[in-house]
């Protein structure tokens, strides 16, 4: 279980096929101070286990369920990623609480620079995503937790700040580019019409 709460942005050096899946390498410091065999770091929001590393990289194989159901089946050498190790039930929740358990990949639409320095972006999201997707709500694009800035009939809306576009691979991100997403798992369209009722008793 992650905060999505990022921790590095790394850079992939090398991904290997092998029978229908990959073994994906990506140069990294921060998320390896701690790291061993066996131990989880989410990669653009998604789960994978870490079975090499040194200390400045490591590696993780991925089965072709994931590269089927994710965007991780797009990464090349260079591509940067996002990177975050589980939260610690002492730690804060600087996001908000996500599984690394991806729902579904949706694109970006459109991205507009606005006045105030941040960017709006839309994203297309599948159907079946959409009754779970929340206006002021979270959902995490890439492993980064953002707030829902508009829904729309087949995807949404998010304000991203400079500091966000800077440190994470929203910043390079392109029309049409896929991303992970995961929508958030405390927070749904049937949860929030009981708060809006119970608001009216």
């Amino acid at each position: 279980m992650c905060s999505s709460d990022l921790e590095e942005l790394g850079t992939v050096r090398a991904i290997t096929p092998n029978e229908g899946g990959a073994r994906i390498e990506i140069a990294a410091t921060t998320v390896l101070a701690d790291a061993v065999l066996g131990a989880s770091i989410a990669v653009n929001g998604c789960c994978l286990t870490v079975v090499e590393f040194t200390d400045s990289w490591w590696a993780a194989d991925a089965v072709t369920e994931t590269l089927d159901r994710t965007s991780l089946g797009s990464l090349v050498a260079g591509s940067p990623v996002n990177l975050e190790r589980p939260v610690r039930l002492e730690d804060r929740l600087g996001g908000h609480i996500v599984q690394g358990h991806i729902d579904g990949v949706g694109s970006l639409v459109t991205r507009d620079a606005l006045p105030d320095g941040s960017t709006r972006m839309r994203f297309a999201a599948p159907a079946g995503l959409l009754r779970y997707i929340v206006e002021k709500g979270s959902i995490t694009v890439d492993g980064i937790s953002l707030t829902v800035a508009a829904l729309h009939a087949d995807g949404f809306d998010i304000a991203v700040i400079p500091h966000t576009l800077a440190v994470t691979t929203l910043g390079p991100k392109a029309t049409g580019d896929p991303v992970n997403l995961e929508v958030d798992v405390l927070r749904s369209e049937e949860h929030t019409s009981e708060l809006q009722s119970l608001a009216y008793l």
